[in-house]
């Protein structure tokens, strides 16, 4: 068995709106987990999606975060 880094499947925009969809019955932050943007997703996650505000913004900024995750840019 290997111990090399194995590549991370690209994200899709989809499941990532699907995601967000949860976040309406109180799951909030778990699309931000699925991009792997562990600090603000464990802040929506504590905070109600800063109390809905940041889970309303993040409908708008869904395709860019995918981009940039699918891109291998570093995030928060």
């Amino acid at each position: 068995m290997s111990t090399a880094l194995q590549p991370v499947p690209p994200r899709s925009l989809d499941v990532a709106y699907l995601l967000w969809v949860a976040g309406l019955f109180g799951a909030c932050g778990v699309h931000r987990f699925y991009m792997g943007r562990w600090l603000s997703g464990a802040l929506w996650l504590l905070t109600g999606g800063l109390c809905g505000v940041g889970q309303l913004i993040d409908l708008f900024l869904m395709s860019r975060m995918v981009q940039e995750s699918n891109d291998g840019r570093d995030v928060w």
